[in-house]
């Protein structure tokens, strides 16, 4: 019997020691070419950003027994995994790098750099006084490894926590306590998957529930805020946001978030840092070494994520 053949959308040598008893080939549909080989894949690796062309090729994989998304989220995906196929998500590739960004956001907004910048444009000196981070009270949706990523780093800021995610557990409330939880928030940081659940968990009974002048940072998925009632909510003043995702994404040049008041605006990169590649090759690696030993994978997506 042959060795199972891996897909890899990068040099197999970039994982360091190899996992042996499995062939590799680097590829990437994106580009368009398919090689004849696409039946004989066994264990898929598609490229991080998940276009139309991986959900397309999926189909012609008729012996594939494991796909391995270089994404946190699967919703991308879910849909066209062809049954009997092992899903496995990302966990572990996107924390650091996502949860620097989240930071990264909450600080600029509270902090005003938007505004700095636009001075510096205008080279007028133009201080004003901000709220810090320090001593704000945090409201985490979502707790999972990259919001416990984001944690760490928000207490070392000296500000505190308020856990939330879809099932409780000690220390960690429930979604259906968030009416409750929102009045009392200076910030609300989204690190939600995108499920039936959480698509339009963000509407405007949700940001009617918050704080005055409290900010909502976005680095789940776009769909899980509702936009229009984030656009009213913004003009009235009741919120400022800070949104690395976007509904819909990429955001249309004419799209009236880009001007709405109050809010910071970037482009889905939370995941594009240089600490993806070295954490992503680790997960890989593992992966794979575990499915050529024939045990259990880790990250198997099951259930409503």
């Amino acid at each position: 019997m042959s060795e199972p053949l891996v897909w890899l959308p990068f040099d197999p040598a970039d994982l360091g020691e190899v996992p042996a008893g499995l062939r590799y080939e680097v590829v990437d549909p994106v580009d368009g070419d398919v090689p004849g080989s696409v039946g004989d894949v066994a264990f898929y690796v598609p490229p991080y950003r998940l276009g139309s062309e991986v959900a397309d090729v999926l189909p012609r994989m008729s012996s594939l027994e494991v796909l391995q998304t270089l994404t946190a989220g699967v919703d991308n995906v879910r849909g066209a995994v062809p049954d009997g196929v092992t899903l496995c998500s990302g966990r572990g590739i996107h924390d650091t790098s996502t949860a620097e960004l989240a930071l990264t956001l909450t600080l600029a907004s509270l902090r005003g750099v938007p505004d700095l910048v636009r001075a510096q444009e205008r080279h007028a000196w133009a201080g004003q006084w901000r709220t810090s981070l320090a001593d704000r009270r945090v409201l985490l949706v979502g707790h999972g490894a990259i919001g416990q990523a984001i944690e760490t780093r928000l207490t070392a800021f000296e500000a505190s926590v308020t856990r939330v995610a879809r099932t409780a557990r000690d220390g960690v409330h429930a979604l259906d306590e968030l009416p409750a939880l929102l009045p009392d928030a200076d910030v609300v940081i989204l690190v939600v998957p995108l499920t039936d659940e959480t698509r339009g968990l963000v509407d405007a009974a949700f940001l009617d529930r918050m704080k005055h002048g409290a900010l909502l940072v976005n680095v789940a998925r776009g769909p899980v805020v509702v936009t229009d009632d984030l656009l009213a909510a913004l003009h009235s003043g009741r919120v400022t946001a800070a949104l690395d995702v976007t509904d819909p994404e990429p955001l249309p040049a004419d799209h009236p978030l880009w001007e709405a008041p109050g809010v910071l605006v970037s482009p889905h990169v939370g995941g594009l840092s240089s600490a993806m590649w070295p954490r992503a090759h680790r997960v890989v690696r593992e992966q794979l070494r575990r499915y050529a030993a024939g045990v259990p994978l880790h990250n198997v997506m099951t259930g409503a994520y």
